[in-house]
C-alpha cells in the first residue's frame, strides 16, 4: 500500500493509474475507520477500481472547536485496516497541505446553497461549505475518478452530487448503502465516543426510522412518530423530518412517491444522524420498505 501525505505525489499516483489504463476509485474519509468505510473500499474493488483512500479531519466543516478537538483519531489503526482491506494508496495530507492559510480563513469557499441550508446545515452553520470545499479540492487533486460516499450522510451525498454536476467534474459519484450493527445502529466514527448506555440510547435513531416506515402514515405523522421514539429513549432531538430525495425540502401530506426520512439527535454530547428511504404510494397508503 502506498502511503502519501503531500499533494504532488498524490496527484502523480492517481495519474499513473489512469496512464496505465486503470480507473481510480477515491474514498474520502476523516479517519477513525470502521466497516462502513471499508464497505466503500469493497464496492470500489468490486467495480474494478484502484482505491485511493483519503484521511483528513477537515477543520472547516466544524463550527464547534470542542467537536473538532474531540473527533476520534486512530491513525495507526486506520493504516492497518486500510492495508488489510486492500487499499492501494492511503493519503493522509497535512493541514498545511490542504489549507495553507489555517488558522486564518481560507478565502476560497465552495457553497451549494439551497441543499446545504436545511437539516444539518441549520444546526451546524457553515458545515457544508467546509464539506463542499474540501471535497472539491480532493477531487481536483485526484482527477477523473469514481468517488464513493455512504448514504448514512445522505445530505452530504446530495450536496456532493450537485457540486460535481454544477462544476462539471469528471467524477462519477457512487452512493453506498448504510452499514448497521446487529441492532440497527448506523456505523459511525462518532459511535466510539459513546458509553454502553449511550450506544443503547443511540439505537433509537434507527428504531425511529423503522417505526415511521412501518406506520403507513403520512409525512406529518411520520415526523411525530420519529420524534416520539427518540424522545422516549432520552435522545435530544435535533430534527425528525421527511424530505424530497433530491431537493431535501419537507414533504407535505399530499405528496406521493419516494421520500427520505431524516433524523438527528444528541446523545452524551455526541451528535448522531441517520436516514432511510420511505415511500408514499399513489393510493395514499404507505408501503414500508425494508432496510
Amino acid at each position: 500500500m502506498h502511503r502519501l501525505s503531500a499533494i504532488a505525489p498524490w496527484r502523480a499516483y492517481a495519474q499513473s493509474v489512469r496512464d496505465a489504463g486503470g480507473r481510480v476509485g477515491v474514498v474520502p474519509t476523516m479517519g477513525a475507520l470502521h466497516d462502513g468505510h471499508l464497505s466503500l473500499v469493497r464496492r470500489a474493488h468490486d467495480n474494478g477500481d484502484v482505491v485511493v483512500l483519503t484521511s483528513f479531519v477537515n477543520p472547516r466543516q466544524f463550527s464547534d472547536a470542542s467537536d473538532l478537538a474531540g473527533y476520534p483519531r486512530t491513525p495507526a489503526a486506520d493504516i492497518a485496516l486500510a492495508e488489510a482491506a486492500g487499499v492501494d494508496a492511503f493519503v493522509s495530507p497535512s493541514l498545511e497541505e490542504m489549507w495553507p492559510d489555517h488558522p486564518r480563513p481560507t478565502l476560497t469557499t465552495v457553497a451549494v446553497s439551497e441543499l446545504a441550508a436545511p437539516l444539518e446545515g441549520a444546526g451546524r452553520p457553515g458545515h457544508f461549505d467546509g464539506v463542499a470545499s474540501v471535497v472539491a479540492k480532493l477531487l481536483v487533486i485526484t482527477g477523473p475518478a469514481r468517488a464513493y460516499f455512504g448514504e448514512k450522510d445522505y445530505q452530504q451525498l446530495v450536496v456532493v452530487r450537485r457540486l460535481v454536476r454544477d462544476l462539471a467534474f469528471d467524477v462519477q459519484v457512487v452512493g453506498c448503502a448504510t452499514l448497521r450493527d446487529e441492532d440497527g445502529l448506523a456505523l459511525s466514527s462518532r459511535n466510539a465516543l459513546l458509553s454502553p448506555d449511550g450506544l443503547r440510547r443511540a439505537r433509537a435513531l434507527s428504531r425511529a426510522l423503522r417505526a415511521a416506515k412501518s406506520s403507513k402514515g403520512r409525512p406529518s405523522e411520520c415526523r411525530t412518530i420519529m420524534r416520539e421514539v427518540m424522545d422516549s429513549a432520552g435522545v435530544d432531538v435535533a430534527y425528525a423530518d421527511v424530505v424530497d430525495v433530491a431537493t431535501l425540502t419537507p414533504l407535505g401530506d399530499h405528496e406521493r412517491g419516494r421520500g427520505r426520512a431524516m433524523v438527528a439527535g444528541v446523545v452524551e454530547g455526541v451528535r448522531l444522524i441517520d436516514n432511510d428511504e420511505i415511500d408514499f404510494d399513489q393510493g395514499g397508503d404507505r408501503r414500508a420498505l425494508g432496510d
